[in-house]
């Protein structure tokens, strides 16, 4: 289990959410949380590839500061729905856009996760399927207005409000969340 593996390890996660390190928490690891301040612009369109690179780069941000023995976790959360990709909305208005644009349709999440440890990277993603239920414009208003969506990719929380949007998945729950157990599990699998 991955609290075995990590038992004897220096933990650092790259991140400043609140949701990735409750995740943490929640599988019985002890992380310190460094935020990696990186540039996390959208250089590409292929998802896969931008979660990929953001999460080493969070990584790599933090291995440059830190002693070669810490293991150091980055990850990074896009919405990928007809080509393009969402992000963390800009305004309460682009929330909004972001919402119209996925009620009554599915889209895909996708999450990296990289370590970086012993002067190696090591790194993959996760891909969940999302389908969402058709919103009215009074609840989309209505979410907004919770703050919730603003900080979150895509504008939705599956863990909190935005959970009443979502009609089925396919695929790792906690990748929608903001960090995918299982894939990280797997990597660590490898390199332990």
């Amino acid at each position: 289990m991955i609290h075995n593996l990590l038992k004897d390890k220096e933990i650092i996660l790259a991140s400043a959410s609140p949701r990735r390190k409750e995740i943490f928490k929640m599988i019985g690891i002890k992380a310190l949380q460094m935020p990696a301040h990186i540039d996390e612009d959208n250089f590409c369109n292929n998802p896969r590839k931008l979660v990929i690179t953001h999460a080493e780069n969070k990584a790599l941000a933090i291995r440059k500061i830190v002693d070669n023995d810490y293991l150091i976790v980055g990850s990074d959360t896009v919405v990928y729905q007809d080509s393009d990709i969402l992000e963390k909305p800009e305004s309460k208005l682009h929330a909004a856009e972001f919402l119209t644009r996925l009620s009554g349709t599915y889209h895909y999440v996708y999450t990296g996760v990289a370590i970086s440890y012993k002067n190696q990277i090591y790194s993959g993603y996760e891909k969940t399927k999302v389908i969402f239920r058709n919103l009215s414009a009074y609840e989309i208003e209505e979410y907004i207005n919770t703050k919730e969506p603003m900080d979150k990719a895509g504008a939705y929380g599956i863990q909190g409000m935005g959970s009443q949007f979502v009609k089925k998945i396919s695929g790792c729950y906690f990748n929608v969340m903001g960090f995918p157990v299982y894939r990280f599990y797997k990597l660590l699998e490898e390199i332990l």
